[in-house]
């Protein structure tokens, strides 16, 4: 009943619409960023042309050719990964502050089973090294300590691999812009040797397409080499606080009362080797 009560009370509202939103929200300034070059030069004083006009984001698209749906992609996977790895590296996300107070006050009650299941039904970085370490206690110190600095590195492994995403796309993004600056440079001298400089609308329109996928493919560079670094440090220092956390647990735990204790619920696959078992029976039955 205990540790149902404590699953209860530290169970939170999911952050799933939350994150959502901000994916959303940043989705939309990051598309709607694109008009900071979408302007056109104004036209000089008295001269007789068309009024000035902007073009809008959807022109530039267009305008910047096919290479522009793959960065639109990689865009989007930049604001979902920022966003979700920004609250995975939290240490609060890490370690919940509920969370350790209630392992802290079971661990102090001695009820090692009680804390076993409710980091089982708890789910979080925390808990989940905390309950494989109890797993462990039975089999001495040194094997615990084994098996949490296991479980923390596999926690970090975890958040890291979806950080060097972010790598993936700062390194992919130029080379996509630039192969869209290969096809544009393609039709610009496709246009002068077809039309030569009498029709400067289509090489202007060959050349924009260079530029919008050069500029694109750099806006999206940055800011994902940016976050890389950002976010490698800032999980370096939550799974240094998780650490210290964890070991605070287990540094006064008695060993030698818990000697050969089975206190999770995993199965256990070693037995005795059956040529040895069956001499024992040979055995009992002379």
């Amino acid at each position: 009943m205990q540790t149902t009560t404590a699953t209860l009370m530290t169970r939170h509202i999911p952050n799933g619409p939350a994150r959502a939103f901000l994916c959303v929200l940043l989705a939309f300034g990051v598309l709607t960023s694109f008009n900071l070059y979408a302007q056109e030069p104004a036209p000089a004083e008295g001269a007789a042309v068309e009024e000035a006009h902007s073009e809008s984001m959807i022109d530039r698209f267009i305008e910047g050719g096919w290479v522009m749906y793959p960065i639109t992609a990689c865009s989007i996977a930049l604001v979902w990964l920022t966003v979700d790895l920004w609250m995975r590296t939290a240490i609060k996300k890490a370690a919940p502050p509920a969370q350790v107070a209630q392992v802290q006050d079971l661990f102090r009650a001695g009820d090692y089973v009680g804390a076993y299941q409710f980091c089982k039904g708890s789910p979080s970085a925390f808990t989940s090294t905390t309950r494989v370490g109890l797993s462990f206690l039975g089999d001495g110190h040194e094997a615990t300590e084994a098996a949490l600095f296991s479980e923390l590195n596999k926690v970090n492994a975890s958040i890291q691999t979806r950080i060097n995403y972010l790598s993936v796309i700062g390194v992919c993004t130029p080379m996509i812009g630039l192969t869209g600056t290969v096809t544009g440079m393609m039709r610009a001298f496709s246009t002068l040797k077809t039309s030569g400089a009498g029709d400067p609308a289509k090489l202007s329109g060959a050349i924009g397409e260079v530029l919008i996928a050069t500029a694109s493919g750099l806006f999206i560079a940055v800011p994902a080499f940016m976050f890389f670094y950002f976010l490698r440090n800032r999980l370096q220092v939550s799974m240094s606080d998780l650490q210290e956390i964890v070991l605070a647990l287990f540094r006064k735990m008695p060993y030698a009362h818990l000697k050969d204790a089975h206190v999770g619920e995993e199965e256990f696959y070693a037995a005795i080797p059956n040529w040895v078992a069956g001499e024992v029976q040979t055995v009992s039955a002379a």
